[in-house]
């Protein structure tokens, strides 16, 4: 294909990535921006357009008969709470703010793919749906794309997730995940009168000591993460209350479920008279893995080296997990480069665009070649 993004074409996907960014879309919190994009797909060439009922906003355009569609998807959430928003900046090749790569860009991409269309002859064999996915980040657990595969199913050409950083990086490999909140509780009391009695935060402190105690497998990366600890009513009350939240994840799922049981075993340990302490499956992510050899895969390195781009093949906790945990054709791919993700000094690079959406027209190209 000898067609590439004019400098317009990036910039006007820049600038909408800034408009989505602009809009908060903390995780259970994303249909402001879940309207503005429905609102923006009303103003593009699309043969059907509707929100389901977990809150995607879904955008077909119609290709040919004989080919299986491509399903393209960006989340529309991101990690920061309102308080913590703040509105992106575009200052030379550079812009910040928090949620501009992860993910408001991958947003912004799902037009630009329509604009793309636009300069360049690609009539895709299939159908191509564009979707804007809800609840990836953190508690979200991959709500909005456990949704549109249960659509689509394994009746796709790929699934293609978008992710505004991290370009270069092909994910092909799923890790999986799963996510406890601890609770204990204690009869609590007066710090004075009722010393002795049993305090949660106490008891929770000793559980958090006894998990990272645990010895983690040398054979494939696996980590334990606590993540949020809350408890308490006063400083002067024994704590009746006090709660974990805690992330674990594995390479390899054999591991993932000897660290599950590991925990759970200490958790059952941690009850006695007086204190009650209970493990509660708040994430699931399923791993899963199509190999360096599937065809979908070795487009999207084409696609990259094309672009002048070695690829890095990769495992990564997306929503490509789902599709990848039922064995259909999945990649999560890059847009660009940038820094910071998950933090609020987040930023991009604005001139790798360039590069990140030729690889992905690319990747289209190939899969309609593939289909004729």
């Amino acid at each position: 294909m000898n067609w590439k993004p004019s400098p317009p074409l990036l910039e006007r996907i820049l600038n909408l990535a800034l408009q989505i960014q602009h809009i908060p879309a903390p995780t259970f919190q994303e249909a402001e921006r879940v309207r503005f994009v429905s609102e923006r797909f009303k103003q593009e060439v699309v043969n059907d357009l509707f929100t389901d009922s977990t809150g995607n906003v879904l955008a077909r355009r119609r290709g040919g008969k004989k080919g299986k569609p491509v399903v393209i998807c960006a989340h529309l959430d991101t990690v920061f709470p309102r308080d913590l928003h703040k509105m992106a900046v575009w200052k030379d090749d550079c812009i910040y703010g928090p949620g501009i790569g992860d993910n408001a860009l991958g947003v912004a991409a799902l037009f630009g793919v329509l604009w793309a269309f636009d300069e360049i002859p690609l009539s895709y064999e299939g159908d191509l749906w564009l979707v804007g996915t809800v609840c990836e980040e953190g508690l979200g657990n991959l709500r909005g794309m456990r949704s549109v595969v249960d659509r689509f199913g394994g009746q796709v050409r790929a699934y293609i997730v978008l992710e505004g950083m991290a370009l270069g990086h092909i994910y092909h490999r799923a890790l999986g995940a799963r996510r406890y909140r601890l609770q204990v509780e204690t009869a609590g009391g007066h710090s004075w009168v009722n010393f002795g009695n049993p305090s949660a935060i106490h008891h929770l402190a000793k559980l958090i000591t006894a998990l990272d105690s645990i010895q983690l497998p040398s054979t494939a990366r696996t980590t334990l993460n606590v993540g949020v600890i809350s408890g308490g009513i006063s400083v002067n009350t024994i704590a009746p209350q006090a709660v974990a939240e805690i992330d674990l994840r594995s390479e390899s799922p054999a591991c993932l479920a000897q660290l599950t049981q590991q925990v759970l075993h200490l958790v059952k340990e941690s009850n006695r008279d007086g204190v009650r302490v209970h493990a509660e499956l708040i994430g699931y992510r399923p791993a899963g893995e199509i190999p360096p050899t599937h065809p979908l895969v070795q487009f999207s390195i084409e696609s990259l080296e094309q672009v002048g781009i070695k690829a890095v093949l990769n495992m990564g906790s997306t929503d490509a997990n789902i599709p990848l945990s039922h064995g259909y054709p999945a990649v999560g791919i890059g847009l660009t480069y940038g820094e910071k993700a998950h933090t609020v000094h987040e930023v991009i690079y604005t001139p790798p665009l360039r590069h990140g959406m030729l690889q992905l027209i690319n990747l289209i190209d190939k899969l309609d070649k593939q289909a004729e």
